[in-house]
């Protein structure tokens, strides 16, 4: 317990010498898989060091335990802002009522849903694998349904290094050189001028 506080504490206190370094940004399953970890010692030890955000990994509401709210509370109370990068998962929670739950329930524990991603093509995964269709089907529905505060942003990590690419229904029908046709989540035809 204490030698890994002490060791994080090091690392964070050298990221913060370093002067081009303005947020420091943690990704982390813990608040989840381990959320006895997050103790009060740890979270007065990372408040030293704001700008300080954590991206955490919940895939399911039944991940969201007592315990696991405990932790989240703990950071959100240090000012920490929390968000939630959920990976879609073949028959775990490919489906728009578990996501829906799941990003709720991720509002009410002070963490914001950031992005949902497309599995990784990652050896010995396939079948957790969704479509692509599905995934987007999934945004389709949240779409106009859920607060805006729910609403991640969908995304494949391209393969080989080749970025994060974002993933959105498609809402425009065309744009002309005076307008935007689009159709709104409720598939009403809608026109916006361009200035």
């Amino acid at each position: 317990g204490m030698i890994f506080l002490q060791h994080i504490d090091k690392i964070l206190r050298r990221l913060r010498e370093i002067r081009h370094i303005k947020v420091i940004r943690i990704g982390t399953r813990t608040p989840c898989t381990l959320p006895m970890r997050i103790t009060p010692e740890l979270v007065n030890m990372l408040k030293k060091y704001h700008p300080l955000y954590i991206n955490t990994h919940f895939n399911h509401p039944a991940e969201i335990t007592r315990q696991a709210e405990q932790a989240c509370s703990l950071l959100a109370d240090a000012g920490i802002p929390l968000g939630c990068q959920t990976v879609l998962l073949k028959g775990v929670n490919d489906s728009l009522p578990v996501i829906r739950e799941l990003f709720y329930r991720l509002l009410e524990v002070r963490v914001r849903p950031y992005y949902l991603m497309q599995a990784d093509l990652t050896e010995g995964t396939a079948h957790f694998r969704t479509d692509i269709k599905t995934g987007l089907a999934i945004m389709r529905g949240l779409i106009g349904t859920v607060s805006g505060m729910a609403l991640p942003t969908y995304i494949l990590d391209a393969p080989g290094g080749k970025g994060k690419i974002p993933l959105t229904p498609n809402y425009i029908l065309s744009h002309q050189e005076d307008k935007l046709e689009f159709k709104n989540y409720q598939g009403i035809p809608c026109s916006y001028p361009f200035i």
